[in-house]
This record gives structure tokens, sequence and C-alpha cells, in this order.
């Protein structure tokens, strides 16, 4: 079966249509806001900064309630490692949304998030809730949420012409950035201010709020997929799913992204992400305040880079660009773990956060502009697999700072992470360093 997928869904290295290729006028890149000129775009985008801004709230909230409920590092790891277990079914997202179209699949699964937010809310202003329950719902939030990253960027580029692709990323990214400024800071203000009651008030109306601008993102080509629409019977979901996973395994490129995305949720994004609560508690004896301007900084950076990458993104070699980005990240990350004081810690996460955008968005334009439109759905469900990585990351950092402490810990998954990275550089250099590599193509 593999090698009759294989054979049959050798991906070509430039799929872009010639009336795309037309569309991508020097006008259209040199603006850095060319893609709002698209309706769905319009729409999506804030669409989805209410959902980072409600995911980023809650993150915050709940991992400072397990903290502070339990005074265990272990269940922060666990209540951290819950919100990825979707990931192992995140494909079969893909294959969903490209069956029934990525807005319909998109709406739907906020609306799961609204629901979780909903429970939450009731428990807090009864007095029911418990760090068990918190675990249970985010349990039911980790099997969706996963997706949505990918899901979204799927729906991008439904409407998005390719010349302003990597641009749309940028914007894109904005959303997450962004979210982790406001998210962070409001989330533990509220909480202090209000309550619990309160804040989740505030999280479920946002939630709400995008799935009915979701739903209002309908762009020219955000239909039901064109290859179903020509195909005379429907093949399972499970064969679906092969055709993709068979798509991206003989795509050096694609693959080596996928390859590089795991790597990157393993050693990089438990650090950045789910134990700041711990390093601003335990290391930096803070409190909640301190640990909003340490999520906020890291955004800043981020949100500040990825604007910055939407104005120039015509002028850059993704590939590049990406694996510059990377080896920054770690960079910035060795030294964050050995700042002493917050004041330190904070500019330093400053400029992880620079890194990391400037690793991430090349490469989600990567994947969309090399792949087929047929398969961006499972390709980027499969994308999604790659933050799987953060569970044996979060799950192996917990034991691992009991014994050796957060500093050492950090070194390490530094050291071995850019080892790691850039022996896959090397390993796929054709594909993704080299000045004519199908990665580099601006």
């Amino acid at each position: 079966m593999r090698a009759r997928c294989a054979k049959r869904f050798r991906p070509t290295l430039d799929p872009q249509p010639p009336t795309h290729r037309a569309s991508a006028v020097s006008t259209e890149r040199a603006s850095a806001f060319a893609p709002f000129r698209v309706r769905s775009f319009r729409f999506q985008w804030p669409a989805d900064v209410a959902t980072s801004w409600a995911f980023e709230m809650e993150v915050i909230i709940l991992a400072w309630y397990i903290l502070v409920e339990t005074q265990s590092v272990f269940l922060l790891t666990v209540f951290a490692s819950l919100q990825y277990i979707g990931t192992l079914i995140a494909p079969m997202f893909g294959v969903a949304g490209d069956r029934i179209g990525h807005r319909v699949l998109v709406a739907g699964m906020r609306a799961v998030y609204a629901a979780c937010a909903l429970t939450l809310m009731t428990l807090a202003f009864t007095g029911l809730l418990t760090p068990m329950r918190v675990l249970v719902v985010a349990t039911v939030m980790g099997l969706v949420r996963p997706s949505d990253i990918g899901m979204r960027a799927a729906l991008v580029a439904e409407s998005m012409p390719p010349g302003q692709l990597v641009g749309a990323m940028g914007i894109q990214r904005t959303t997450l950035d962004s979210a982790r400024i406001a998210g962070a800071l409001s989330g533990a203000g509220l909480v202090a201010l209000l309550g619990m009651g309160p804040a989740y008030v505030v999280v479920t109306l946002l939630y709400m709020t995008s799935i009915f601008l979701t739903l209002k993102a309908r762009g020219p080509r955000a239909q039901t997929p064109a290859a179903s629409a020509r195909a005379p019977a429907r093949p399972s979901p499970w064969r679906e799913l092969k055709e993709g996973i068979a798509y991206v395994w003989n795509a050096p490129l694609l693959l080596a992204v996928m390859c590089l995305a795991f790597l990157l949720n393993m050693t990089t994004f438990p650090m950045m992400n789910n134990l700041l609560p711990y390093v601003a508690k335990e290391v930096y004896g803070a409190d909640q305040k301190t640990l909003g301007y340490m999520v906020a900084s890291a955004a800043s950076g981020a949100l500040v880079t990825s604007v910055f990458l939407s104005r120039v993104a015509h002028r850059v070699r993704p590939g590049r660009v990406a694996t510059a980005g990377c080896i920054a990240w770690y960079a910035a990350l060795l030294a964050f773990a050995w700042a002493p004081t917050p004041w330190i810690g904070i500019p330093l996460l400053v400029l992880a956060g620079c890194a990391q955008s400037v690793s991430q968005v090349p490469m989600h334009a990567i994947l969309l502009r090399n792949s087929d439109e047929r398969f961006r759905g499972r390709i980027m469900g499969i994308r999604m697999l790659a933050i799987y990585g953060n569970v044996p990351g979060l799950l192996l950092f917990g034991p691992v700072v009991a014994a050796l402490g957060f500093p050492a810990t950090a070194t390490l998954y530094c050291v071995v992470g850019v080892t790691l990275a850039l022996a896959m550089m090397f390993r796929w250099r054709a594909q993704f360093w080299r000045r004519d590599a199908p990665a580099n193509k601006r």
C-alpha cells in the first residue's frame, strides 16, 4: 500500500498554479497588510486572536491554580502534558478538514473550547472546582486544542495567493504572540483582582466570539475541497490518512520540517511555555505579576519579529532564516537558564521570543508553499503530531529538575537540541539550506 501511495502521490517541488504566480505582484508584496485584502482573512484573523487570547488566559490561570493548590511541579507538568494528548489524533482532524471544509471544522473545535470554559466557570462560581476536575477538563481540551494552529493555517492557505503566504503566516503568528502578552497579563490580573469565576466569564465570551467570526470567514476558495468534488467516490478516512503520510514521507523537504518541529517542541517549548510558572515561583521566588511579565516579554519579542517578517517576507530565504532562528533560540534559552533574577531573565526571554518567530513563521510557510492543496489539511494535521514532542519533553523535565536543578536541566536540553538540529540541517541540506533549495524560494 505504501509503495502505491508513494508512487501516486509523489510531491512536486513547485505546486503553485500559474494563476497564483501571476497574482503575486510586487505591489501586493510591498504591503505588510496585503493579506487583509482577502475577505476571509479579515474575519479569520480576529477570530484567531480571540481564541488565542482565551488559550493563554486559561494556561496562566489553571497552571498557577494547580501549582498553588498542589505544591507539585510534577502535577504542573502533568497538566501541561494533558494539553497535547490530542496530537495523536491531529492527522484525523486534517482528514476531516479536507472532507468537510476547514472553516466548519475550526468552528466546531472552538465550540468545544467554549463548552469546557463554561464548565470551569460554573465549577468556580459554585465552589466545586478542584485540581482533579481541572485535570479532567484539561484532558477534554487537550484532545482538540493541538489541532487548532494547523487547521487555522490550512484555512488561511485556502484563500491566500502563494505570493502572500509567508506574509500572511507572519501576521497569523501575531495572533499567538499578542495573546501571550494580553492573555498572560490579563489572566493573572483578573484572577488576582476578581477570582477565577469572573475571569472565566471573559474566557467563555472570547471563545463564543471566535465561533461567530470563524463562521463568517468564507473566502472564494473556502469551499468543499476541489479534489473531493471531482472524486466519484470518497475513499475511507484511514486511506486518506495513509495517503497523506506517504505524501510527507516521500517529500524530503516536508519530512525535514516535521522532524525539526518535533525536536523544537520537545526541547524548547517546555521552557518557553509550560514551565515558566515553576521558574517564577521556585527559581525567582516571585508572584503572578512577575509570571505575567515573563510570559509577556517572550511574546513581545515574538510579536515584533512576526510583524517584521510579514513586511520583508518576499526578501528572505525561508529555509536559511528558519535554521538561523533555531540556533538563536537555543542560545537565548541557554542564557535564560542561568539568569539569577527575573530582571535579567526577562530581556533574555524577549530575545528567545524573537528567535522563536524567526524559526516558526518560515517553517509553516515552507510546508504550505511546497505541498499540494489537496493534502494541506492532512499535512498540517501531521505537522501537529510534532507538538507531541512536548509530552516527553515535559515529563522528563520534571524529574530531572528535581535531581539537577533548573539551570543544569535547561542546559542539557539546549545542548542536545542544538546538536540534533545541526545534524538534521546537514542531513537535509540539499532541501533546506542551499541557496537554490526548494525551501529557499522567495
